[in-house]
């Protein structure tokens, strides 16, 4: 029996099919089974169900792109309320110092007003005998100041703020007190039924320094007010004109 031969190697000698042969195989036969409707059968099997999305497993945690685009607006989100809201903070904080600012503006110069202001010896009163009036019941011959009608009791105000520079008996004046003015002026109360101060202590305006009364060289009761250059007798000026001159009306 004859033999034929193929490029020098025997006939019935089967080689294993290359790489490129049984892929091209496969790809055929997934055509034949599309072909004839195996194979949409086959893929609606179990066995061949698509694997779970990599997201959905448990094994490896998945951070899509969307998840990173939304993580970094909520941070920016986040930053941009924070800035607001401390720069309302110090906007509040500035507005609030700002108006104790202005309060206590307000009140120093409320305080400083006060402080400056002159006052009636005797709320409410009147002069009841004028200045340099003239009669036997003073020793000068006319009067060196001014009497404010009042009643034994009656609360006598230092007219303005200063120093008391005496306080006790002041003979034909009685219980009297002396203030130096801050503007360098002197104002004397006579007649006192009794004295609220001290020398050398700190007097305001308005501030209750004693009670009129009848003590001294008087007729009856009443507060002899004097405006003077200097702390004693004799340097007497215009008591009315001078509580005019700091703004009293009378």
């Amino acid at each position: 029996m004859a033999f034929t031969y193929a490029a020098g190697k025997p006939a019935g000698k089967h080689r294993r099919p290359s790489r490129m042969q049984r892929t091209s195989a496969r790809a055929a036969g997934v055509v034949a089974l599309t072909t004839t409707g195996v194979m949409a059968t086959v893929a609606s099997s179990p066995a061949f169900a698509a694997e779970p999305a990599p997201a959905q497993t448990a094994l490896i945690p998945v951070v899509t792109g969307d998840d990173v685009a939304d993580q970094i607006d909520n941070q920016v989100m986040a930053q941009k309320e924070a800035a607001f809201e401390e720069a309302a903070r110090e906007a509040a904080a500035k507005k609030a110092a700002e108006e104790r600012e202005a309060r206590a503006r307000a009140a120093r110069e409320a305080e400083r007003k006060r402080l400056n202001t002159f006052v009636m010896p005797i709320s409410g009163s009147y002069v009841s005998t004028g200045y340099q009036a003239s009669s036997s019941l003073w020793s000068s011959g006319s009067h060196t100041g001014v009497d404010f009608h009042a009643s034994s009791g009656t609360s006598v105000h230092a007219v303005g703020m200063g120093t008391v520079v005496e306080a006790g008996w002041g003979g034909a004046y009685g219980n009297q007190i002396v203030i130096k003015m801050n503007d360098g002026t002197y104002t004397q109360y006579g007649h006192l039924s009794s004295i609220g101060v001290s020398v050398g202590q700190q007097v305001t305006p308005g501030q209750q320094i004693g009670l009129s009364g009848a003590t001294g060289n008087v007729t009856g009761a009443h507060l002899h007010f004097e405006a003077r250059t200097t702390a004693e007798y004799g340097s007497d000026l215009d008591p009315v004109a001078y509580l005019r001159s700091h703004g009293v009306n009378l």
